[in-house]
């Protein structure tokens, strides 16, 4: 279980917090998915439960144990957005090595079955796959890690209508094994599968029912439902 406990992020350099007492809990086999514009801070909640940047105040926790920022990077595996820019390998074979020199071919293999990549030839370039593929080849990085949670940016951003259907189904597949931390400022058709959602804005969060967003998701177009109904 991920508990967050009255989490702040202040930069000295921003007059306002960027994360304002932010309580969150997600159970493991979970989907939890973050709705909020550009800018409500949701890159940077990821950022910290990864690791990356450090609370100006309150608590993380794995279970009982709180965490520092050595435990969540062991933890956690963020996938940024657009992680396709991210690539450093000139293969698929060398896009999953990198950090991990001494991986053996049935780790390779399992992970790349994990994404429904199993298919793809290991000296294929990431640069030549599809937007999808390319995106379940980032995840395939993660998995080799062999994380307790998984963190998503915006993971459909930039994907036509076939290949976000296909990642979200993919997204629902790996529930099974992890706990998995979605962000995104669209929910579309990750409220699907979605346990848990909250709503970002301002840097405050709120929990609100899935089960109420996806009924006005299925309003009709000239209802009274709009993005901002649900900030």
């Amino acid at each position: 279980m991920l508990y967050l406990k009255n989490l702040v992020y202040h930069p000295a350099a921003t007059p306002t917090a960027i994360l304002k007492q932010i309580n969150l809990e997600l159970a493991p086999q979970q989907i939890g998915l973050v709705i909020g514009p550009s800018g409500s801070g949701k890159s940077t909640l990821l950022e910290m439960l990864a690791g990356l940047v450090e609370p100006t105040a309150g608590q993380i926790f794995w279970r009982e144990q709180e965490l520092t920022d050595v435990h969540l990077q062991q933890l956690s595996g963020l996938v940024f957005q657009f992680p396709e820019r991210h690539f450093c390998g000139g293969s698929v074979l060398e896009e999953l090595r990198l950090g991990h020199p001494e991986l053996k071919a049935e780790q390779i293999n399992r992970a790349l079955q994990e994404v429904g990549l199993a298919h793809l030839p290991l000296h294929t370039s990431p640069e030549s796959l599809s937007g999808g593929q390319q995106r379940r080849l980032a995840l395939a990085v993660q998995l080799i890690r062999q994380p307790y949670l998984l963190l998503l940016d915006e993971p459909t951003a930039g994907l036509d209508w076939s290949m976000r259907r296909q990642l979200v189904n993919l997204l629902a597949k790996l529930k099974a094994d992890w706990s998995l931390l979605v962000v995104t400022h669209d929910a579309g058709e990750l409220l699907a599968i979605a346990d848990r959602c909250w709503t970002l804005d301002h840097g405050k969060l709120q929990s609100i029912d899935p089960n109420l967003l996806r009924a006005k998701a299925e309003q009709p177009p000239d209802s009274s439902f709009s993005a901002g109904s649900i900030r």
